[in-house]
């Protein structure tokens, strides 16, 4: 099993320049070899592959010897994401899939990192420090033991200027939580993050929308203040420290909240929802994005391939809110999103409307299963 540790670690400032250093010599080697691909093709019609990058750095580095003061891997790291990300392109190409074309990465990017990969012990945690490449020893601040071997570290620095560091390991041994041998149905909403088909609901704390006149103000204070002045960045990493406890305290009630109902629950249906196209909606988009129903549904399923756990997706048409979950009865007045509860004309039967939507689901989830 792959699994991840993210530790905050406390550079000194010899340390901090290193680290600022290889930032700016990745983003420099990743914007050369775009640039060196970009040309390669309109000249001769030819891609540029990862080797023969890495072959180019080499002589690269003769010319710029000021790379060689960084961590190698590092550079090798960056091309193999140049290389992902082309891969990536061509591949929603072929799919039909409007296409990302791999982008310049600016200076002036408020979220920088960059990977080193493990060679022999180059890469170790001892529980208050961490070893790294270029780097040494250091502080580092985490809660939890290593498992597993270490196969690479990202070293990352936040919008309000924190250093972080994910470790990466492999052969991981993961207790798994017992079978229960129950089925659940959930219907993700607004007003309550998850609805049960048990009929639990599952508050969603609006944290954004609760932080709204404190993130106005701060952002108020940024914009009145010169560019390029100490008060401005001061100002930026205000807000920048706001969003980060935003994002913090909704991160840390989907992990919660998945874990529970992973252990809970063996088999466990969701509904398949456009998430990007919904957000393209102005009415509903910052409520959406403050609800993170696809950090929801993505922790569920790793969390549920970890413990031997089943995720159903139904259909994206499939219609849960505006079937009578007694009697199959399909309601569509019931589109409507004002109508939060209503009675089934066929069977008389009284339903709240996500609770409704989640046994349509669970129903719906256990036939695809069978």
């Amino acid at each position: 099993m792959e699994k991840a540790h993210k530790f905050r670690i406390y550079p000194s400032k010899e340390q901090e320049q290193q680290i600022q250093r290889t930032f700016g010599s990745c983003r420099y080697v990743y914007n050369y070899f775009l640039a060196a691909r970009q040309k390669a093709y309109q000249d001769n019609g030819e891609t540029l592959g990862y080797y023969a990058c890495c072959r180019a750095l080499t002589q690269l580095k003769k010319e710029a010897t000021w790379l060689s003061h960084v961590d190698s891997t590092a550079l090798q790291a960056s091309l193999k994401a140049l290389d992902n990300a082309f891969q990536g392109f061509f591949d929603r190409v072929l799919k039909g899939v409007k296409p990302g074309y791999p982008r310049f990465k600016s200076k002036k990017r408020s979220r920088k990192s960059y990977t080193t990969k493990q060679n022999s012990t180059s890469i170790a945690f001892d529980g208050t420090r961490l070893k790294l490449p270029k780097l040494g020893w250091i502080r580092a601040k985490g809660f939890r033991a290593i498992q597993g071997r270490i196969v690479n570290a990202t070293v990352s620095q936040a919008p309000s200027g924190k250093y972080f560091v994910s470790l990466c390991c492999v052969d991981v041994a993961i207790d798994r939580q017992a079978a229960t041998g129950v089925a659940i149905g959930l219907d993700m909403g607004v007003k309550s993050l998850m609805v049960t088909s048990e009929g639990v609901a599952y508050p969603n704390h609006k944290y954004l929308a609760q932080s709204l006149k404190k993130l106005a103000r701060l952002q108020r204070r940024l914009s009145r203040k010169p560019k390029d002045s100490r008060r401005r960045e001061k100002a930026r990493i205000a807000v920048a420290r706001l969003h980060e406890r935003i994002a913090n305290q909704r991160n840390d009630t989907i992990h919660k909240l998945t874990t529970t109902i992973v252990a809970e629950f063996d088999t466990i249906c969701l509904e398949q929802l456009q998430v990007r196209k919904m957000l393209s909606k102005r009415k509903w988009a910052r409520s959406l994005a403050d609800a993170s129903w696809g950090e929801a549904r993505r922790q569920l399923n790793y969390k549920a391939k970890w413990h031997a756990k089943r995720v159903v997706e139904v259909g994206l048409f499939f219609p849960s809110s505006q079937l009578c979950s007694a009697c199959g009865y399909q309601n569509k007045e019931t589109i409507d999103l004002a109508i939060r509860a209503w009675l089934c004309p066929s069977c008389q039967a009284s339903h709240d409307r996500d609770v409704n939507a989640a046994r349509n689901i669970l129903a719906e989830g256990l036939r695809l299963v069978s």
